[in-house]
């Protein structure tokens, strides 16, 4: 049975809220915890990736579990619907840092409220990545949720990267999460009740932890797919937990540029994550064509060609006092992103049809589990990455928001942002065609 537009775009509604905490907990807590607690940088990226690793811990159990969960209002939606309260209210409290405490005690308070934050983030994200493989098999169609999914998620984007860092300059960053809880949660709730009817797997056989994810794992195309976005995704992650710092430090509003006035309103960091945002909405359509016109996997690895020569044109216009200039190739980063967020979503639920096939057996959650430990992976280790970076080249923590740093930091630091990620870009790319497509074109004949 065909999606309606409305399943279709209502399924992708959901993302908007997922990614709000993706952004926050890629582009915030990082900077938060060195600029306005203290915190010294290569402490903070290690335990920032520590969170992270833990929370992996509880990626399969929920895949199994949600598997298995069926409620009013469709399979899964359970842990969906649960699990947005959850991560609203850890990502409140983690910035919600009571005064008094000290060092030690505001580095707990924030461990123990991103943990709790990153559980509800998998109690929502495994159980909603796995619908992608089980309410619709057709491969273009997959392409077309997904593009509504990326819409909606660069909208999640501008809201974690944009709106929030632009409320939090005035009236702190607890109450600015706060203020956006109600579209996290009512983004996500309103997915579930748009997909209410769509299609749904069965249940599978009761069958063990053990053999699902040996299922999982024998199916070889799928777990390169996984480690190649992976490394598409620690690219992506250092240049996101660096955002923050580049805006402080090298890109510099001379307030003599056409954008100068929305800077200086939105704050430099928000204007480029709007600038991104708008080159990424208007990406998605694009890249739903070309996936179409040239195979998903050459379209992906066009995408990622394009983000490359775009990273090496902003490492050579950077440090800049042109906001307008650079918010344009931010326009252009977005654009080139956007291949990076929708097509591997697509390609993945294909994979899952493989193992569906030989085993008769629908374990769409125990692969989402897989598909996420990937990118949770690189996000985990990104902070900590660029946090031994940015320490080993003499990083200054502060609890003003900016001190001044040596010409050596600042210079690692545009590294870490640009051609750094550019090269493991290539690193991805060059897998993507010559390792997974070859495996690809043999598992689907």
């Amino acid at each position: 049975m065909a999606l309606s537009v409305g399943q279709k775009a209502g399924w992708g509604l959901a993302d908007m809220g997922i990614v709000v905490f993706v952004i926050v907990k890629q582009l915030l807590i990082l900077n938060f915890l060195t600029a306005f607690l203290g915190v010294p940088v290569g402490v903070a990226g290690l335990v920032t990736t520590a969170v992270l690793i833990i929370d992996m811990i509880t990626d399969p159990l929920i895949g199994y579990l949600s598997d298995r969960t069926n409620g009013r209002w469709g399979r899964r939606a359970p842990w969906i619907f649960w699990g947005a309260l959850v991560m609203a209210a850890g990502m409140v409290g983690m910035f919600a840092v009571p005064e008094g405490l000290g060092s030690t005690g505001n580095l707990t308070w924030v461990i123990a409220f991103f943990i709790v934050a990153t559980i509800g983030f998998t109690m929502v994200a495994i159980p909603y990545s796995a619908q992608a493989g089980e309410i619709t098999t057709d491969p273009k169609e997959r392409s077309s949720m997904t593009g509504f999914r990326m819409a909606f998620a660069s909208i999640g984007i501008l809201i974690g990267g944009a709106l929030i860092p632009g409320l939090a300059s005035g009236f702190g960053y607890a109450t600015a999460a706060l203020l956006v809880c109600p579209l996290v949660i009512g983004a996500i709730w309103l997915s579930i009740f748009a997909t209410r009817n769509a299609p749904r797997g069965e249940a599978p056989e009761d069958i063990s932890v053990a053999r699902a994810f040996g299922m999982v794992m024998s199916n070889k195309p799928f777990i390169v797919l996984v480690m190649i976005y992976g490394i598409m995704t620690l690219a992506v992650a250092l240049i996101t937990a660096g955002l923050p710092f580049g805006a402080l430090y090298l890109i510099l509003d001379n307030g003599e540029t056409a954008l100068s006035g929305a800077a200086q309103a939105l704050t430099v960091l928000s204007l480029m994550f709007a600038a991104f945002v708008v080159g990424s909405i208007l990406s998605q359509a694009v890249w739903v064509l070309l996936s179409h016109r040239m195979g998903k996997v050459m379209a992906l690895a066009l995408g990622l060609v394009l983000y490359m020569v775009l990273l090496y044109v902003l490492y050579r216009a950077l440090p800049s006092v042109n906001v307008t200039a650079i918010a344009g190739l931010f326009v252009i980063a977005g654009f080139t992103n956007g291949s990076y967020q929708q097509i591997p979503w697509a390609i993945y639920p294909d994979l899952m049809d493989i193992t569906r096939r030989e085993s008769g057996i629908a374990i769409e959650g125990a692969f989402s589990a897989i598909w996420l430990f990937g990118q949770k992976l690189a996000n985990a280790v990104a902070p900590a990455v660029l946090g031994l970076i940015l320490a080993s080249a003499g990083w200054q923590e502060t609890t003003e928001g900016a001190v001044e740093q040596t010409q050596g930091a600042l210079e690692t630091l545009q590294l870490s942002i640009t051609l750094i990620p550019a090269g493991i870009l290539g690193v991805a790319c060059l897998a993507l065609v010559f390792v997974y497509l070859p495996m690809q074109r043999r598992a689907l004949g």
